[in-house]
């Protein structure tokens, strides 16, 4: 009997990362954390065990460096420390987008871009329309979008809606992400100190000289990171921007082109030796952006963010403190700034771009599509959480922000998936 020929296998895979595949996988599932997140500290804020959520965030560590003391409470070192990490993955995902992304090309970014500018500036004019004059130092609050959950959204109406709208969507959120930290930057920065800011910029320096003489010593990094995040805090710059910076000067061409890799040789692990050699040869075989994104992003979205939404969201739901909340135009002017502003100023941003011929519409994109993600564009949770805490002073205001937060974000993302549902046939 004539055996038949079995078919080749593929030689091993070299480039076994796919940055956007995991990143977008990531986010999903992450939104899901973070939502049960969210809820517990609504939960725990409004139980019997309420005063135990305050006293817990506001358990103050110290942490001594040389002769010099950091002293902060829980919730600062989540908001300030640990969203560091966050930031950083930001800014890796910003610097894969601009080499090697949605953003690398000039034609395929400008429509997110564009869209992304509309998304942002409107909002911020329907709050100051709107709370201007009770707290004009929150305008930015409603400009965030919070890429887990709107990618949530789309994940939740599946193949209703085309590819290219995820790209769209992807794209204007990184965009997004990019003027929030300029926003965080300029606007929410303290007194500047000069002789910190030039820590910080030295830290800076350090990098771009290691990266010359071609260190490749991850620890290096970290300590030279710790340093510029410690020298933004003192002078008064928000200290996540160090993620940020440190993201965006990650190298994100690989050590050595993966036709170069043996193939046998990468999938040999024999002996400890020989494994330790493949994980040198992976990693050298993508970029330090596509590695450190593969191996921090899932920390980020299932441990890092839902913790600071577990500290940060907890807030006391009662009659009288709701009825605040309805009559507080901080609430109001951040309900209409995602929910109306966001579309508003991402439709109409996109069909200027397109009907002035400066950008192509995405195939198979179709009005109510752009609408749908307009909407889940005005589900601003994560970045919208933490500028409230850096713009508004007081806790009854900060308390009457994160319930327009919350309430925006759920009418959005119930908006998002009632429009893009109507669409079965992607039309």
């Amino acid at each position: 009997m004539e055996r038949r020929a079995q078919p080749r296998r593929p030689p091993p895979a070299v480039r076994v990362l796919s940055p956007l595949r995991d990143f977008l996988a990531a986010e999903v599932a992450g939104a899901a954390v973070l939502a049960v997140a969210a809820v517990a500290a609504l939960v725990w804020a409004n139980s019997p065990w309420a005063g135990g959520y305050e006293r817990m965030w506001a358990t103050v560590v110290r942490v001594g460096i040389g002769d010099h003391t950091l002293a902060l409470d829980l919730r600062h070192w989540i908001n300030d420390g640990l969203m560091t990490v966050f930031f950083f993955v930001v800014g890796l995902e910003i610097k894969r987008e601009l080499t090697d992304g949605h953003l690398a090309r000039a034609r395929a970014a400008l429509l997110p871009i564009v869209a992304a500018v509309g998304g942002m500036a409107v909002p911020a004019l329907c709050y100051l329309a709107i709370a201007g004059r009770t707290a004009p130092h929150g305008w930015a609050i409603p400009m965030a979008t919070d890429i887990a959950l709107a990618v949530g959204v789309l994940a939740v109406v599946g193949s209703r809606v085309p590819t290219s709208l995820r790209a769209f969507l992807l794209g204007l959120a990184i965009v997004d992400d990019i003027g929030a930290i300029v926003v965080i930057a300029v606007a929410y920065s303290d007194g500047i100190a000069a002789g910190w800011l030039a820590v910080a910029a030295g830290s800076v320096g350090a990098v771009l000289l290691a990266r010359r003489l071609e260190v490749h010593a991850t620890g290096i990094y970290v300590v030279v990171g710790a340093v510029c995040w410690l020298g933004l805090h003192e002078a008064g710059v928000h200290a996540t921007l160090a993620g940020v910076v440190m993201g965006l000067l990650a190298p994100a061409v690989p050590r050595w082109a993966p036709d170069l890799v043996d193939g046998e040789e990468l999938a040999d692990v024999s002996d400890v030796e020989a494994a330790r050699q493949t994980t040198a040869l992976a990693r050298g075989s993508v970029s330090v952006v596509e590695w450190l994104q593969h191996v921090l992003h899932p920390w980020t979205s299932f441990v890092i963010v839902p913790l600071f939404a577990l500290a940060n969201i907890g807030v006391e739901i009662s009659a009288a403190g709701l009825g605040e909340a309805v009559r507080s135009p901080i609430t109001w002017a951040i309900v209409a700034g995602l929910v109306v502003g966001k579309p508003l100023g991402v439709v109409a941003a996109t069909a200027l771009a397109v009907r002035s011929g400066v950008a192509d519409r995405p195939d198979g994109m179709r009005r109510s599509h752009l609408l749908g993600a307009g909407a889940a564009a005005g589900i601003g949770f994560t970045v919208a959480l933490f500028i409230t805490e850096l713009a508004l002073p007081g806790e009854a205001q900060r308390t009457d922000a994160k319930l327009g937060i919350v309430a925006a974000s759920l009418v959005a993302a119930a908006l998002a998936v009632g429009v893009l549902r109507r669409n079965p046939d992607g039309g």
